[in-house]
């Protein structure tokens, strides 16, 4: 596959757009999956994409695992260290979940205080969940909000199975993944409207196929649980202002990394929790904490910390312009050019400025923006933006 095809096709992918097609899905979800009734044309505030409006790129570097994300607890001399990481692209989507099932295994010690390493979307998370159950929790970490690898994802809740290689995908690993949506989905659904950066928007995907794939069909059966955001509206030519012949609509949980983690970070201090700038190079570093009961939320880092030689790195690249407050809406699309390559164009509004691309780079250790990826990323968006229709 060319390297281009790969950041096109994976970046939907991991941005789970779409539903599962009519005939996986049960009787009674089948009529929400596509409408294709006459209405009234969609409105929606044009993007102004150009140049001379960006703002900056970041890059961030996702844990990825074939085999999905870690859950369990292991002993190192009178420690037990409960590993949470491993999410991919779907740290934010997932933590909550993963969170919750780390505390329950820290419930089984008669400790009540604990330490969590890593001040991301996982750690405050799972930090946060501890509270919950009655423990002191102090967070260890080299770096906090803003600067993270959770400040530099997309986020949004995107809860695609696809983390997991389908060869090493199992029914224990199924059913934690189930877990995890569940709790997750639960827990971000309360913070919307919140002042916590999270929100329901619509999300449209410009294509030119009547009917696209809906969705992955290894989502895990989770059609009951995420009906809500799985339910798409199709709008046929003439009904939407995208220079596509169609679009469907579906209804998605955005995150703002920036808002989110700061309340985090001031939830987690008013419940008496404590942050310390700190490094482990190794397990036995581990040993001089105060705390028995220690929670992995590194990422990365498990990979020289724990030497998990499973962890590689999926590099992910955003750029940023003007913020517009009118636009209120996420679009993805895919464009097919005159070399016969699609290209990916994503669009996803933030407070902070208007995201552009979603790169998804295995492999790849390079904290260095790509200048190949923004120009194509700018360009599809000027060349599709361009020619969208303006409200009536």
């Amino acid at each position: 596959m060319r390297r281009r095809t790969f950041l096109a096709t994976s970046a939907l992918a991991l941005c789970g757009v779409g539903v599962r097609a009519a005939g996986d899905a049960p009787a009674h979800l089948a009529t929400l999956a596509i409408t294709a009734r006459k209405r009234r044309a969609v409105d929606l505030a044009p993007v102004d994409v150009s140049w001379d409006r960006l703002l900056r790129t970041t890059v961030g570097l996702r844990p990825h695992r074939d085999s999905g994300f870690v859950v369990k607890a292991e002993t190192f001399d009178d420690k037990t260290v409960i590993h949470d990481y491993g999410h991919g692209g779907a740290g934010m989507s997932l933590a909550w979940g993963t969170g919750a099932m780390a505390a329950d295994l820290a419930l089984k010690h008669k400790e009540r205080r604990a330490a969590v390493l890593g001040c991301g979307s996982p750690g405050l998370t799972a930090a946060r969940q501890l509270q919950r159950r009655g423990f002191a929790v102090t967070i260890y970490a080299k770096t906090v909000p803003p600067d993270t690898t959770s400040n530099m994802s997309l986020a949004a809740f995107t809860p695609a199975s696809g983390l997991v290689d389908a060869a090493q995908r199992t029914p224990e690993w199924d059913r934690q993944f189930r877990n995890a949506v569940e709790v997750s989905y639960r827990e971000l659904q309360r913070l919307a409207g919140r002042n916590y950066g999270v929100q329901w928007m619509d999300q449209f995907t410009a294509t030119d196929d009547p009917d696209p794939p809906a969705g992955r069909a290894d989502d895990g059966g989770l059609a009951d649980v995420l009906k809500t955001s799985r339910a798409r509206e199709r709008f046929g030519p003439g009904e939407h202002p995208f220079p596509t012949a169609y679009a469907f609509r579906t209804r998605s949980l955005s995150i703002e990394p920036g808002i989110y983690l700061d309340r985090l970070v001031a939830d987690f201090r008013k419940a008496g929790g404590r942050i310390v700038i700190r490094t482990f190079d190794t397990p036995q570093d581990l040993m001089t904490l105060p705390e028995r009961i220690i929670v992995n939320c590194t990422g990365l880092g498990s990979l020289t910390l724990f030497n998990d030689q499973e962890l590689i790195p999926v590099k992910g690249q955003l750029s940023l312009l003007v913020p517009q407050p009118d636009v209120r809406y996420r679009v993805n699309a895919q464009l097919l050019g005159a070399d016969g390559m699609f290209t990916n164009v994503s669009m996803h509004p933030r407070s902070d400025g208007i995201v552009i691309g979603n790169l998804q780079e295995r492999g790849s250790w390079s904290l260095e923006p790509s200048d190949d990826v923004r120009e194509r990323n700018i360009g599809a968006a000027i060349a599709f933006f361009g020619t969208m229709r303006k409200p009536s």
